[in-house]
């Protein structure tokens, strides 16, 4: 949205170059501007500080980049390739990461250096939670790893290896299995949250990354994630803020706008602790993009109105969208405008909450289509130079 596609580039790409065998196929957890690791977190390559959902988190972020941009590097430089590669088959193997593995692997593994050095304890931390040592893998991991094995899915049947790319759509899946199977707690009606170093499972916590991965299964399961969610927002106590940049994407995509934003406004809020990390403020951008406006590069553009009480209307300018240049304007939940300033006819997928039977385009009506439930939609081509508008049908 901030047209920085190319710095997002170099920066996935550093790290994707930096996997290596002597890091166990990590990369660097840091790379600071004089791309070296950050010495706060790197000493060599024995001695270093790792989260293991990292590999697959720059995996999924480099798929969704392609999405957006369309740029065919990340489909095509043998640097990511080999990054990807790597990634779901070595590092995998290697940090014990397998659906058959995971839940016997071993707290702290490849330290061969001995001794009690700093970076023993997280040089292969198998969560994003660095507060609790005291487990062998949390869910978030397995999380990610269902992003990472989707994504890789799609770059190799984009690149026409359809059995790698059928091979890893049956990992996803079979990650998916285990959360929603024996990761789910029948008696209590959550998901519990890691293996415990006896190897039982452990805990029912927050659990947001099942939603903001997409691996949590639809109803009871997800509303069970949802509801720990909004629960969390209401006690109003002190919330991790990396975790909590998350949380207005992952409530406009549950359909909970006004508690979205009311997270974009805390998250933003003067005084705010942490508001300066950068991933406050990118994350924000984020949700208004995808969340407040609906926006979503799978195919097309596609749009889909979030806006509240508070929010009369809504407007980006000059969106970055693959070879396009577009602006969307929100008015309401019942008209959107779509102008494609720069570049080839763009098909525009037009959607709004409700069910209607017919939507109007340029004033004309035309059968609506429902995509989801309680969601109209119909599609719209928008030529170059042109601006298209589609609303309700009163």
């Amino acid at each position: 949205m901030l047209g920085l596609a190319g710095y997002t580039h170099n920066m996935l790409h550093k790290f994707a170059e930096n996997i290596s065998e002597l890091k166990d196929w990590c990369s660097y957890w840091e790379i600071n501007r004089e791309n070296r690791p950050a010495p706060v977190d790197y000493l060599d390559d024995a001695h270093f500080w790792y989260n293991l959902p990292a590999n697959f988190d720059v995996l999924d972020a480099c798929y969704r980049m392609y999405l957006w941009t369309g740029d065919k590097t990340y489909l095509t430089d043998p640097v990511f390739l080999n990054f990807y590669r790597r990634t779901v088959h070595e590092y995998v193997n290697r940090w014990q990461l397998g659906t058959q593995d995971i839940i016997s692997r071993p707290r702290i593994m490849n330290f061969n250096a001995g001794g009690n050095h700093r970076f023993q304890k997280s040089r292969g931390i198998p969560n994003y939670d660095e507060s609790d040592p005291n487990f062998v893998v949390a869910i978030d991991q397995l999380a990610a790893q269902y992003a990472g094995y989707s994504a890789y899915a799609q770059f190799e049947q984009l690149r026409g290896e359809a059995g790698e790319a059928q091979q890893f759509f049956a990992r996803a899946k079979s990650v998916k299995l285990l959360v929603n199977g024996a990761r789910w707690d029948k008696s209590v009606g959550k998901y519990y949250s890691r293996v415990n170093l006896e190897h039982r499972l452990d805990g029912h916590g927050l659990n947001m990354a099942l939603l903001y991965y997409g691996i949590a299964e639809g109803g009871v399961k997800s509303a069970a994630v949802l509801e720990a969610l909004l629960k969390t927002i209401s006690y109003g106590k002190p919330i991790g803020i990396e975790g909590q940049s998350h949380f207005p994407e992952v409530l406009y995509r549950a359909g909970k706008a006004e508690a979205a934003y009311g997270q974009i406004l805390d998250l933003t809020r003067e005084g705010k602790h942490r508001r300066e990390y950068p991933e406050v403020s990118y994350a924000v951008i984020g949700a208004i993009a995808t969340g407040l406006m609906g926006l979503d590069a799978q195919s097309g553009v596609r749009t889909l109105p979030r806006l509240t009480a508070a929010t009369r209307w809504v407007e980006l300018d000059h969106v970055p969208l693959r070879a396009n240049d577009v602006s969307v304007r929100h008015d309401g939940l019942t008209k959107t405008t779509v102008t494609n300033h720069q570049g080839p006819s763009v098909m525009w997928s037009a959607c709004f909450p409700g069910s209607y039977r017919m939507l109007l385009v340029q004033g004309s009506a035309v059968g609506a289509r429902n995509d989801a439930k309680d969601v109209s939609c119909t599609t719209v081509e928008v030529g170059p130079g042109a601006t298209k508008i589609v609303q309700v049908s009163k």
